[in-house]
């Protein structure tokens, strides 16, 4: 953690039922690096855009619920805003924006905000004003697969708040605080609790923590990256798809989870989409340059990796890559892929169940060798 400049560090491994190793390690701020270390597993992690599969998973709901379908296009619902925006979005579907397939401008950095006039209004008003202007924008050319594009999630949400005639904020408190029990914080997390990670970044080569009150904020793209969770809860929305993709129904059938990961090549519904020979792997990462967090699904294992920093620097990358070398290479320790999956299957494993001891002092000291 310390050669890669990790404050703080959070992981795990899931099945469907089962938590087989979870920890949290390091500092809130990387300037108490001398002192005892506060990291909590109740600290929250933004989660950048790891947020869009939770805005898909939103989505989902709502097709279930009759209120929009997948092929809902954006003007059946804004025909009094076709006139004025490009020709080529004309037929975006709601699936089109959620995979990044309509082709509009990414907003992925500052230096497109700041084209953009001013916002006023509550969030939801701002967001669809936002729509409004992007669309009127001509639309990405090239031959990708897919555009990524935070502010595609944002027309998704607009579409998504017209049919149910609720806030995407309201839609985030009721279908995951209320039905599902997942705690989360809308922004990043010292702006919500006291005794939370800062963020970090690098500055011109030092590392700094992130007050809460610096001028800084996802404005207008809010359903693309700006949720924050602790791993507990993060775990409770990546095992709600395990269980999807291991065909049992929970609040969405099995098959609408599946569709969510596998709905389109390379980039489905807020998913990463990997199909070779050898695998079918759902994954994405997160960040907002302040937090970085990473979450892969082995959709044949039914295994899920999660890894969560409180720093967004080239270097964080490094030791995502790393602590997720160091959790498979623990995971292929103990027995064969293939008899993990027969165990995680049983829920009995009295080896299963004693993963988390083992697993905490073996990862955590791997993490620990490499400062």
């Amino acid at each position: 953690m310390a050669k890669d400049n990790i404050p703080e560090m959070a992981f795990a491994i899931v099945s469907k039922d089962n938590v087989l190793i979870q920890n949290v390690l390091g500092h809130h701020k990387i300037t108490e690096l001398n002192e005892r270390p506060n990291a909590n597993i109740k600290d929250f992690f933004h989660l950048g855009s790891n947020t869009k599969a939770i805005t898909g998973f939103i989505s989902a709901c709502l097709v279930e619920d009759c209120k929009i379908k997948w092929d809902t296009k954006f003007f059946d619902l804004f025909s009094e805003l076709k006139n004025q925006s490009h020709p080529d979005y004309y037929r975006i579907t709601l699936e089109d924006l959620l995979s990044h397939r309509a082709r509009i401008q990414p907003f992925t950095s500052g230096v497109e905000f700041q084209k953009c006039p001013e916002f006023t209004g509550n969030k939801q008003e701002r967001r669809t004003k936002f729509a409004e202007f992007v669309l009127t924008l001509p639309p990405v050319e090239n031959d990708n697969v897919y555009h990524y594009s935070n502010a595609g999630f944002s027309i998704a949400a607009v579409m998504l708040e017209k049919v149910s005639g609720k806030s995407w904020e309201e839609l985030c408190i009721e279908i995951l605080k209320e039905k599902l029990k997942i705690d989360f914080a809308f922004g990043w997390p010292n702006r919500n609790f006291e005794n939370q990670p800062y963020g970090h970044w690098n500055d011109h080569g030092e590392i700094i923590p992130i007050p809460p009150e610096i001028e800084y904020n996802l404005s207008c793209i809010e359903p693309a990256g700006d949720l924050s969770m602790n791993i507990e809860n993060y775990i409770k929305f990546i095992q709600l798809n395990i269980k999807g993709l291991s065909k049992e129904n929970t609040i969405l059938k099995s098959e609408t989870i599946e569709y969510l990961h596998t709905a389109r090549i390379d980039y489905a519904i807020g998913w990463g989409n990997t199909v070779t020979d050898e695998k079918q792997i759902s994954s994405h990462a997160g960040s907002d340059g302040t937090f970085l967090v990473y979450a892969a699904i082995d959709r044949v294992k039914l295994i899920a990796y999660i890894i969560m920093l409180n720093i967004g620097s080239e270097s964080a990358n490094k030791g995502v890559a790393e602590m997720f070398h160091e959790l498979k290479e623990w995971l292929k320790s103990q027995f064969s892929y293939k008899n993990v999956f027969e165990a995680v299957e049983k829920g009995t494993s009295d080896d299963v169940r004693s993963f988390p001891d083992k697993g905490i002092d073996i990862i955590s000291k791997a993490a620990i060798n490499k400062n």
